[in-house]
């Protein structure tokens, strides 16, 4: 079983932190429990390198020292201890601790990093930095999730164990967030990268080691390069015809997306379901 189901974004999460803590930790823990009473032997959590929040020093392993910074990162911690309570022999618990996602997708996301920029260099000639752009983020193409995934759900025993929480990314895709602004620049020597210099620091800011990951995940290592990533969703974006200068403001964004769902009603201020939606 695969446990993909989450508030998944930070301003989200610091809005909502109540509901984020009942959906990725509590649920969660409960899905889990009723799985492994069902006879499930498997189960996959998409945990996040979130959890080392503010590293400025050497790259995060797996046993290195946690700082979550925000709401979702703690509820990834939090279910990460309740799932080792209840790995066994015949329950066997993975924890991938992905990189920050990136990647065209069907069910597109604008509110990523690299997306982002992507993103205003094709609707606006623009890569806005929200930040002074130095904060560390290791990233990961979304098909490169899935073969993690992948993995997981195969993963012998003498791969880890019956818990075994791991760095899922790659040594190679850990970037300070003007270096991605720059090499969206490459791909599209036109665009303009602006840079907000007085901007107050962002503290998230954290570099991964995934040398674990690279010795037990063989076969299922992460395949995409930063250029491919860039290219995937410039023609990706470019084939759906998008051109939104304002889409920050849009519904690409998860954070408009549930306040577009409040002002329906669908859902309550808890995320729950409303009576705009049977």
């Amino acid at each position: 079983m695969v446990s993909l189901a989450a508030i998944s974004n930070d301003p989200i999460g610091n809005k909502f932190e109540k509901p984020t803590m009942d959906i990725n930790y509590v649920a969660n823990v409960q899905i889990a429990k009723m799985a492994k009473a069902q006879g499930v032997q498997r189960f996959i959590f998409a945990s996040s390198c979130s959890v080392y929040g503010a590293a400025e020093d050497e790259p995060r392993k797996e046993d290195s020292a946690l700082n979550p910074l925000t709401a979702y990162a703690k509820s990834k911690i939090y279910s990460e201890e309740a799932l080792n309570a209840l790995a066994t022999q015949d329950f066997q618990v993975t924890c991938l601790r992905f990189a920050t996602a990136c990647g065209m997708s069907d069910r597109l996301r604008l509110d990523l990093v690299l997306n982002d920029f992507v993103a205003g260099a094709i609707a606006s000639g623009v890569i806005d930095i929200l930040s002074d752009g130095s904060p560390w983020r290791p990233l990961i193409h979304v098909l490169d999730m899935a073969k993690a995934i992948a993995w997981a759900a195969q993963r012998n025993h003498d791969q880890g164990g019956s818990f075994l929480t791991i760095n899922a990314g790659s040594n190679v895709w850990n970037y300070q967030v003007k270096d991605l602004a720059y090499a969206v620049k490459h791909a599209m020597p036109e665009v303009i990268v602006k840079m907000n210099e007085h901007a107050a620091p962002d503290k998230r800011s954290y570099r991964v080691n995934f040398d674990l990951f690279e010795h037990l995940a063989v076969g299922y290592q992460p395949q995409f390069s930063l250029t491919d990533a860039i290219k995937d969703l410039k023609q990706g974006l470019e084939n759906i015809g998008f051109s939104d200068p304002d889409f920050r403001n849009g519904q690409l964004m998860r954070l408009n997306i549930i306040r577009h769902l409040l002002d329906t009603e669908a859902i309550t201020q808890d995320l729950r379901l409303g009576h705009g939606i049977s």
